[in-house]
């Protein structure tokens, strides 16, 4: 790509999503997801292929309908307001849209399909942006107009995602379905206290964005797209093997890593908010998605090839991919545990 276009592309993409930060004007918010939607259109096909152009349009198609939806709330909200500003508490119809509409753009089940197809025909670097950035506006969204949202609602919707996230993933041997069937899962934790307490939702989203990033990073390091191809990169990179381990099991959630603080949070919270029940579910069911974590982790780091070969073993061989963010997403992502005390003060 053209590095004018590439830049003009990226500026636009990033350029929609801080305008949805920082508006509290319905049509601006909607120009702004807008200028995101075609903006990473031509970052899906980066590499042209029929694959990556499928994907692409599905993703659109997706992203189009959420917008038309969202639009027709909007419209709702200001003929019973009289005014574009974001408001509380809103229209139940409008609020049912809005709802619906975000939940598409962020791939929360039942409106989650999407998410694996269309980040198994993207690159992994275009499948980074699709599973991290374009997250931010429409959870920023869903925070700002929380106090109206349907709480059973968005409840059963989280708990789905968090089913159909570990349950679709466990038959996957494509790394970028699973890591999609991974988002959905996160979405659900993340919606599942968006009504109880917004900040936990943030904290969370930081968290989770932190270990997409590493965990994709370091794949796009080792060039590694399946279960299959993974599972020999010990001979390429060993080190990042065992790294690769520490980032999965902080997915999974598992102590003493920065993973487990915001299930930890979230259960928390809502216990305490006598959602007993709700939360001891979630926490059973966050099992299915450490499982095919663990099954990442013994084919990568528990197996190893019966004979040691000097020809498999090329480690030794320099390799030129820049890794400037990757140790400290590394340390972030896996060391950060001590300071949940001080973090949950702030909370």
């Amino acid at each position: 790509m053209n590095p004018l276009t590439s830049s003009t592309i990226y500026l636009t993409l990033f350029s929609g999503t801080f305008i949805v930060l920082i508006s509290s004007h319905w049509l601006l918010i909607w120009i702004g997801l807008e200028m995101s939607l075609l903006s990473i259109i031509p970052i899906l096909i980066f590499k042209a292929n029929p694959r990556s152009t499928e994907a692409a349009s599905k993703y659109f198609l997706v992203q189009a309908t959420a917008s038309m939806i969202m639009m027709m709330a909007v419209i709702l909200n200001f003929m019973n307001s009289g005014q574009w500003t974001i408001i509380n508490p809103m229209n139940q119809l409008s609020s049912l849209m809005l709802t619906i509409a975000l939940s598409m753009k962020m791939g929360l089940a039942p409106f989650h399909l999407w998410v694996p197809e269309v980040t198994q025909g993207v690159s992994l670097m275009s499948g980074l942006i699709l599973l991290t950035w374009q997250k931010i506006a429409p959870i920023s969204i869903m925070l700002q107009i929380a106090p109206s949202i349907n709480s059973p609602l968005i409840m059963t919707m989280a708990f789905l995602s968090i089913i159909l996230g570990g349950w679709g993933g466990l038959n996957q041997t494509q790394l970028r379905k699973i890591l999609a069937y991974s988002s959905i899962a996160h979405m659900g934790w993340m919606m599942a206290i968006i009504t109880f307490n917004p900040m936990l939702t943030i904290f969370n989203l930081i968290i989770y964005i932190m270990l997409t990033i590493c965990m994709f990073l370091t794949l796009h390091y080792n060039k590694k797209t399946n279960t299959l191809s993974l599972s020999n990169s010990w001979n390429t990179s060993p080190l990042l093997v065992s790294i690769i381990l520490i980032i999965l099991m902080s997915l999974g959630g598992l102590p003493p890593l920065t993973g487990f603080s915001p299930k930890w949070m979230i259960i928390k919270e809502l216990v305490s908010n006598n959602n007993i029940i709700i939360s001891t579910l979630m926490a059973m069911t966050a099992l299915l998605n450490l499982y095919f974590y663990m099954r990442l982790i013994y084919s990568t780091s528990l197996t190893l090839f019966p004979s040691s070969n000097n020809m498999k073993i090329k480690w030794q061989f320099e390799n030129t991919k820049m890794t400037l963010f990757t140790p400290t997403l590394i340390i972030l992502s896996t060391m950060t545990l001590p300071l949940m005390p001080i973090l949950s003060t702030l909370y």
